[in-house]
């Protein structure tokens, strides 16, 4: 637990291949998997200017915990293209949760921490916070007020309910 941020609520992977990701976490277990290709953001800003990113993401849960996959779609500025360009591919962050994002987002600048990329889509802001000094250590921050939180645990339900059938749904 964060005495900043709270509990850990996601554990963001960069993949190269989001198909072969869901099919690996799948073999472990878990599922069921939801999965955007693209992903539609309302606004995306990379260390501060406007970035044309597109992603596909999937995202399940293993008990409390969602796992987020993210594949990087084009050659536009985003921490996820940083993270394979240095030839990584994995754990990229640890995302927390919150109802109030503004309060939790002034609290980090107060902190001294900036903000490397943000966005938000369908309304639901986030920001991740320039703390990478290895790999895996980005956090990020986000709103689940209104719809994102209610589909968020909907989906925690689905996963502690799942039988193992139709692990991979593509949505949107």
């Amino acid at each position: 637990m964060s005495r900043i941020f709270g509990q850990i609520a996601q554990i963001g992977y960069v993949v190269r291949d989001l198909h072969a990701a869901m099919d690996f976490w799948v073999a472990q277990g878990v599922g069921p998997w939801f999965y955007q290709e693209p992903v539609q953001t309302d606004w995306f800003k990379y260390r501060g200017a406007d970035s044309g990113m597109q992603m596909a993401a999937a995202v399940a849960n293993s008990g409390d915990v969602q796992i987020e996959l993210i594949q990087p779609l084009n050659d536009e500025p985003s921490l996820y293209k940083d993270f394979l360009d240095a030839g990584h591919e994995g754990a990229q962050h640890v995302a927390y949760w919150t109802k109030d994002y503004q309060e939790l987002y002034d609290r980090a600048l107060s902190l001294g921490y900036t903000v490397a990329q943000e966005g938000a889509i369908q309304g639901g802001r986030f920001a991740y916070l320039d703390t990478e000094t290895h790999p895996g250590t980005v956090i990020e921050i986000s709103d689940i007020g209104g719809a994102k939180g209610e589909l968020f645990a909907a989906l925690r339900e689905m996963a502690a309910a799942w039988d193992g059938t139709n692990p991979i749904n593509k949505v949107g």
